[in-house]
């Protein structure tokens, strides 16, 4: 993790410095955080109850999070900065940790042994034997009717009856390529 401490119109006191790395390792900065950067600065134009500012810019994987905040000292503005941003970090973890990973089993082979144009169903045998109904509304890339004895790719579920077929593709023909340079001229 890569961390700036900056100042802007003013230098950083050691003291700021301890506080701003206590903070950010309070953060868990290595859990998902990649880079912090971190700028206090003073502006003499504001009044006095804001003129200190501190700014931090976080990054973390597919996000960039922004706070601010200004109070008549720097050690108020760098505890509200923090507060708001862990509160951010908070959202954005809850969310990613909400979400559950849908993770497909690549798709299984198999060989149409029966097929009922008229009812619209047929079935496949895989490798170990087992039958696994589809419907016709599963087929990608081929006409139904035409299926008959044909090797397919397919997605499995459990059914009400057994196991079916979501998805139903033919496997593409695998190309032939012939090095010319074996041929005899």
């Amino acid at each position: 993790m890569d961390l700036q401490i900056e100042g802007r119109q003013t230098a950083v006191r050691p003291e700021w410095r301890a506080d701003v790395e206590s903070r950010v390792a309070d953060l868990r900065p290595g859990h998902d955080i990649t880079h912090i950067r971190v700028t206090l600065s003073k502006h003499d134009h504001r009044k006095p109850a804001d003129s200190h500012s501190v700014l931090l810019v976080v990054q973390i994987p597919g996000h960039t999070i922004t706070a601010g905040k200004h109070h008549g000292t720097f050690e108020e503005a760098i505890r509200d900065t923090f507060e708001a941003l862990g509160l951010e970090l908070e959202k954005i973890r809850e969310k990613r940790a909400s979400h559950e990973v849908d993770v497909n089993p690549p798709p299984e082979r198999g060989i149409v042994i029966k097929l009922f144009p008229e009812q619209g169903y047929g079935f496949i045998t895989l490798d170990g034997g087992t039958q696994v109904y589809f419907h016709k509304n599963a087929v990608r890339d081929a006409l139904f009717e035409q299926m008959d004895g044909m090797e397919v790719t397919l997605n499995i579920e459990s059914g009400e009856k057994g196991p079916q077929a979501t998805v139903v593709q033919p496997i593409p023909p695998e190309a032939r390529y012939i090095d010319k340079r074996t041929i005899a001229a």
